[in-house]
């Protein structure tokens, strides 16, 4: 076979004298035609071959990533929706538990109030009281005071009128101081 001459016609202008390819065979325009037979075989092959097995399984693969995608949204929406009422309830909660810190602060506030009011108008009376009492011990000592008062105003005028040279009988003196304290 390497002994066998080269044929240069049908080898056409691609080919050397020695048998060896001039240039790049794949530029060489007198081979396309082959050159293109083989590329479309290739091509049918590989085709064939992506076809009938790796398509398939990257088709598989792609498909379940998309149904994992969607379950994963879907099941993100579901969290979504019960995240909002979970906050809806827990701001009505809020809100109620507001509402019900208003009405114990006010049951208390008024509680407080009765209290006071009330300690108020005990506290008044025992005050009322110890005015009255008060009061009442006050009268007792000014009455107290007037009568000893009115005992010295006494004797001092007796004292006076004696010292005086004059003779004053008690109804006089007695009479005199008596109209003198009324004013």
């Amino acid at each position: 076979m390497a002994t066998e001459p080269i044929d240069v016609e049908l080898a056409g202008t691609c080919v050397g004298p020695n048998g060896s390819a001039i240039g790049m065979p794949q530029l060489c325009f007198d081979w396309w035609g082959n050159q293109i037979f083989w590329l479309i075989l290739a091509l049918i092959a590989t085709y064939l071959i992506l076809s009938r097995v790796a398509l398939p399984r990257i088709g598989a693969v792609l498909a379940e990533r998309q149904g994992t995608i969607t379950n994963d949204i879907a099941a993100a929406e579901d969290l979504k929706a019960k995240a909002v009422k979970a906050e809806e309830a827990y701001n009505k909660a809020l809100v109620d538990a507001r509402a019900e810190a208003q009405r114990i602060i006010a049951e208390a506030k008024a509680d407080m109030q009765a209290d006071l009011n009330a300690a108020m108008a005990k506290a008044d009376e025992e005050i009322a009281a110890k005015t009255a009492e008060s009061e009442k011990a006050i009268a007792e000592i000014r009455a107290g005071a007037m009568e000893n008062v009115e005992a010295v105003a006494k004797d001092t005028t007796k004292e006076i009128v004696a010292a005086m040279g004059g003779n004053a009988d008690a109804k006089t003196v007695d009479a005199a101081v008596a109209a003198r304290m009324k004013g």
